[in-house]
């Protein structure tokens, strides 16, 4: 029983097909105007497409979390970044799993506010701007 919980809750390294599939079954392609191979391309900067990847933040304490990299200051509660505004309403551990919909659910929140997808650096530095179709070539979406 023990190992049945730990595979859910285990995280995931996603292929880049695969991630595009169940993003655009999560109503990512062209969400608030950013296409599926944008999104691809975000995560594969972000987190090399690792839903258990984090990044601890010094300056403000803060953590960003699997595959989108959502951050603890003003997205999700980890418990311990000073001042978090928890936007999302969730636990950043929900973040970490190989079921991205809470991710996806707050990826699509962070870009309702004015930033849009700006809000991710890796984003504006290696796909703003830039054809990101190879990012869903051969993946028949």
């Amino acid at each position: 029983m023990l190992n049945g919980l730990w595979a859910l809750a285990h995280g995931k390294v996603y292929k880049r097909c695969e991630l595009a599939r169940v993003l655009k079954q999560n109503g990512m392609d062209g969400y608030r105007g950013n296409s599926v191979d944008n999104w691809v391309c975000l995560a594969k900067w972000e987190s090399d497409f690792d839903t258990e990847a984090t990044n601890y933040n010094p300056g403000d304490q803060s953590t960003n979390y699997g595959i989108f990299q959502i951050n603890s200051h003003y997205w999700c509660n980890d418990g311990k970044t000073p001042d978090a505004k928890n936007v999302c309403g969730i636990s950043c551990r929900d973040l970490l799993t190989d079921n991205i919909t809470q991710a996806v659910n707050c990826a699509k929140r962070v870009v309702h506010d004015p930033s849009g997808i700006l809000a991710w650096k890796a984003w504006r530095n290696h796909c703003q701007g830039r054809d990101v179709s190879s990012y869903i070539q051969d993946c028949r979406l």
